[in-house]
């Protein structure tokens, strides 16, 4: 059961992650959909956070997620990625649950996410080691891992032993290193130095040119958000809804160019419009 604020205790649903059961007959998203999202309920003391919430993710794309405080950015992610129970509703992906979906997830907290009694190779290497791969295989998909991200620390280190932004760039190694059909991203530039961020960006998007993997971003710059999107998932504030999915086609690689860009512009304006009309409702 829960507490209301009122007095009343009501039931918490489906306390576990991903009870799969739809209050309506599920209605597919239209071709090219990732993630189909349908009557997604949670509430939080009685609450609601998200009500009947619908949600189509595009296949193959970057979406960074953008909304008011308090809306459930983080939320939605963790709840889409089986971290957060949901109350009620339906999460599927290519049609199948998450237990037959292969995720990564790379938390806001780098310096809480990595092992600190593991030297980082082998945080890197952990989710393989669950996956019972043997060695060479790990050792291949290790040397891969340290090419793209070109890496020039020592990985022998112990987490604690490195930089923030080398424990991130640790993190996120490690979250792809078992190939994630989809990646998870809230907030990963939030406690980097300007300089890390930017090598981090870039990262990223070398990851994406070469894989395709599709990615869930929440941010809290406006900025950063639409330079990294393919599409923009602008939230209102609770019960959240879709205030609106924006498309940003921009040509990849993109680079501080642009940011000057007339799309970009534009497109940063109307998220900007949409947010402000937003927050004043």
């Amino acid at each position: 059961m829960i507490e209301a604020t009122d007095g009343q205790s009501r039931p918490l649903l489906h306390p576990a992650p991903y009870a799969d059961v739809p209050t309506s007959p599920f209605r597919p998203g239209p071709a090219g959909t990732h993630i189909t999202i349908r009557g997604l309920c949670k509430y939080f003391a009685g609450w609601p956070l998200y009500e009947n919430f619908d949600l189509d993710i595009p296949k193959n794309g970057i979406v960074s997620i953008f909304g008011p405080n308090g809306c459930g950015k983080s939320t939605l992610i963790n709840m889409i990625a089986g971290l957060v129970p949901i109350d009620r509703g339906e999460i599927l992906f290519d049609g199948k649950p998450l237990r037959d979906t292969r995720v990564g997830y790379v938390f806001q907290n780098y310096r809480e996410a990595l092992f600190p009694w593991m030297r980082t190779i082998d945080n890197i290497a952990y989710p393989l080691i669950l996956e019972g791969k043997g060695k060479a295989e790990v050792d291949r998909r290790m040397a891969e891992l340290v090419a793209s991200f070109d890496v020039r620390f020592d990985l022998k280190r112990y987490p604690y032993e490195l930089s923030g932004g080398q424990q991130q760039t640790a993190s996120i190694m490690r979250a792809l290193a078992p190939g994630p059909e989809v990646l998870f991203l809230d907030e990963p530039f939030s406690a980097l130095d300007f300089e890390m961020t930017l090598f981090i960006r870039e990262k990223l998007q070398e990851v994406f040119m070469r894989t395709g993997t599709t990615m869930m971003l929440v941010s809290h710059d406006l900025e950063e958000a639409v330079y990294l999107a393919d599409h923009i998932l602008l939230l209102t504030k609770r019960p959240t809804r879709v205030a609106e999915m924006l498309s940003y086609d921009e040509a990849r690689p993109r680079t501080v160019d642009t940011l000057s860009q007339p799309q970009f512009i534009a497109t940063k304006k109307e998220s900007l419009r949409i947010f402000q009309q937003e927050m004043r409702r």
